[in-house]
């Protein structure tokens, strides 16, 4: 209990709030870099996955060369850049852009290659052309698993930024590997507290953008999809 009043003095501590290793200041440098790993990913891997999915060809390798990149840790890529690029922002940026690309290449492909057949063929029946199919109906029908894999991507970038302190950058991550040089694990545990919070928040707000974005026939077009199959148990009947 001593432990978490520390924690709680710590938070209300008014220099913790205040200049730039406040609270305010590290969350929005934290959420400043969130924000351009995940733009910068998607502006890579959406249309990657959605062009891929709608020609439905060069998906397994798409999809393979994004489990490879999934299997790299951050850490790694954070390591090699910094031997190319030195310290700072940089660096850590490739790194988080690296993990967000792999779940939205993976997300766009497959939502928009699982489109049902018969839907496609209605739309050619219909007179339309690739690029009207793609964006009258294609991409409307995906987009639950296209935000899905945004959603995916974003959570994972905001907890593992905190690796940016390793490089000389801020952000939330600055209270964890401060803390832990000095053995401040009030510090530590105040970090990884507010790096929590922000992803939770991170979740729930993408999550409600999600729903508000597409039609409740769509999400529940998904939800079906993602059920798990539970083969009926077969009951012998006693003899």
């Amino acid at each position: 209990m001593t432990f978490l009043a520390d924690v709680v003095r710590w938070f209300a501590d008014g220099s913790h709030w205040q200049g730039t290793n406040g609270i305010p200041n590290r969350l929005s440098e934290h959420v400043i870099m969130t924000l351009a790993a995940v733009v910068t990913a998607a502006v890579i891997a959406l249309p990657t996955g959605i062009g891929l999915g709608h020609a439905n060809r060069g998906g397994g390798l798409a999809i393979n060369l994004a489990n490879v990149g999934r299997a790299i840790p951050s850490f790694a890529i954070l390591v090699l850049a910094t031997q190319v690029v030195g310290i700072g922002a940089v660096p850590a940026y490739c790194a988080l852009v690296a993990l967000a690309i792999p779940p939205m290449v993976t997300n766009s492909f497959i939502g928009i290659r699982d489109i049902d057949a018969d839907v496609r063929e209605a739309a050619r029946g219909m007179g339309m052309t690739g690029a009207q199919m793609l964006r009258g109906v294609e991409l409307p029908m995906a987009m639950p698993m296209v935000l899905a894999g945004v959603r995916t991507a974003a959570v994972q970038v905001v907890a593992t930024a905190t690796i940016a302190a390793l490089v000389a950058w801020g952000g939330l991550g600055r209270y964890i590997i401060d803390g832990l040089a000095q053995r401040d694990f009030v510090q530590v545990f105040a970090g990884a507290v507010l790096v929590a919070a922000l992803s939770v928040a991170t979740e729930v707000a993408l999550a409600g953008l999600q729903r508000a974005v597409v039609p409740a026939g769509l999400r529940q077009r998904v939800s079906d999809k993602n059920e798990t199959f539970v083969a009926p148990v077969p009951v012998t009947e006693a003899a």
